[in-house]
């Protein structure tokens, strides 16, 4: 029986129900693994003097992590250089934040090639195998350079630029021709997969050869849309554990007689904090009747605070919170609480519970799992709503939320409004829609229509290459 071997950057299973402070890729990947054997391979999140590639291999919440070393250089130059200075705000449409450094490159390349001289002993024949981000698109080239054949996959978490800002990357065919030496790319949604195929025929005298498959580089490429999701089952029994219902209840009592609204994200220039500040500094002066009637509570755990672009927007944001309550707050009320902490997966589906909005308006995002935990998270009988970007590629999925243009204070200020006073009828049919789809495209779906794809024999569907 072959195995699934996923490979990301970092390597962080949860420790046990409800602990989890990781992200959403290392939510969903530990989901998907937890079911079947197989291992999850990367960085360790620790440095050495020297690079040995001795593997730590340790089984945690259910799941065997195989993890590597990297030197302080690697740190440097692969993590904090090419992946979150140059492609991360690159990918985001943030060119103005990229950083184009020949260093940069080359350390991505050669963790790259040492992450594929540590796992190539691990992989047994009938082996599958599944790479995730940007971190680690050259991977696949690196295997099979050392001989491995087996099945590989590719999935992008974050949204992939359109063909005029792509090839504001030095070096940029070199990157995409290394994404034909996977059997299959995956993007979060057909828009990504689009931008995609048309670089390829742009910048590789390309072609579509049918739907699904892409020629380039002298080469074929299956592709496809596999939209994330959430382990909703999990996050529905976990809102009714005590810690969860611990926090709504403190939550709840802290705004007793007001609407809660919150926002959790990490703090990110592509997450739009800013632009929902200032969405709710305007709804408070155009609705002066509502203010003392609402609370927002935006959670921002810091991130990457090594990239300078992060430390800017921290102290952007400590400033525009401060303005915002001390322009508006009263002796008995601050409408607004801003929490650089990380929580548990838990205690934040207490709070989600609680509020009656949850806004999330990233500028750009590959999906946005946070959108469906806020509606797994609701009460049937009497449930929030959500705003929602409508650049989060979550949102061609969940078409029932408050769409907005983040980047629009009035549009972010109307929504408010609406979705505060909504009547219990038409949030629960909104909401029903929601999760409907939460429930439909979970995490299992995603992770079984992508290894079903990858796993089809390749005469049934692969198209003749046509040069």
């Amino acid at each position: 029986m072959s195995r699934l071997i996923v490979v990301s950057n970092r390597v962080n299973p949860p420790s046990g129900e409800g602990e989890e402070s990781v992200g959403g890729l290392a939510m969903a990947l530990a989901a998907a693994l937890r079911e079947g054997s197989g291992v999850w391979f990367g960085w360790s999140g620790k440095t050495t003097p020297e690079f040995s590639g001795q593997l730590h291999i340790q089984t945690m919440g259910g799941v065997t992590a195989a993890t590597v070393d990297l030197e302080e250089i690697d740190l440097e130059e692969y993590y904090n250089g090419y992946a979150n200075k140059t492609l991360w705000p690159l990918f985001h449409y943030r060119i103005d934040l990229a950083a184009f450094d020949r260093a940069f490159g080359e350390g991505y390349s050669r963790v790259n090639r040492r992450f594929a001289q540590t796992l190539a002993p691990l992989i047994e024949p009938d082996d599958v195998i599944w790479i995730h981000d940007y971190h680690l698109i050259p991977l696949a080239r690196e295997l099979r350079s050392l001989g491995v054949k087996n099945r590989i996959g590719f999935f992008l978490h974050i949204p992939w630029p359109a063909h005029q800002v792509m090839i504001n990357l030095p070096r940029h065919r070199e990157l995409v021709a290394a994404m034909f030496d996977y059997d299959l790319v995956g993007f979060q949604t057909a828009e990504y997969q689009q931008a995609f195929e048309e670089y390829v025929v742009s910048e590789a005298e390309g072609a579509l050869v049918r739907p699904g498959w892409v020629r380039g580089f002298g080469r074929l490429l299956q592709v496809g849309a596999f939209p994330i999701g959430i382990d909703a089952e999990d996050f529905a029994r976990m809102v009714k554990s005590p810690r969860a219902r611990r926090m709504r209840d403190l939550m709840s009592a802290s705004t007793v007689f007001r609407r809660l609204i919150v926002g959790v994200d990490r703090l990110d220039y592509s997450k739009g904090l800013e632009e929902r500040f200032l969405g709710f500094e305007r709804f408070l002066t155009e609705n002066p009747d509502l203010r003392r009637e609402v609370l927002m509570l935006q959670i921002a755990p810091v991130s990457r605070e090594a990239v300078e672009a992060y430390q800017e927007i921290r102290g952007r944001l400590d400033g525009l919170s401060g303005r915002i309550n001390g322009e508006f707050a009263d002796v008995d009320w601050t409408p607004f609480r801003y929490v650089n902490k990380t929580y548990r997966r838990d205690e934040l589906a207490g709070i989600y519970r609680a509020a009656r909005v949850g806004v999330v308006t990233p500028l750009r995002d590959g999906m946005n799992l946070v959108a469906k935990e806020f509606v797994a998270a609701q009460d049937p009988a009497d449930p929030g709503v959500l705003v929602l970007s409508r650049f989060a590629g979550a949102a061609r999925q969940m078409p029932t939320a408050l769409l907005v243009n983040p980047n629009s204070a009035e549009e972010v200020a109307d929504a408010l409004k609406r979705a505060i006073g909504m009547e219990k009828a038409e949030r629960i049919e909104r909401w029903q829609a929601l999760f409907d789809g939460v429930e439909r495209d979970d995490v299992t779906a995603w992770r079984d229509n992508f290894v079903a794809a990858l796993t089809e024999p390749r005469e049934v569907r692969r198209p003749a290459l046509v040069v």
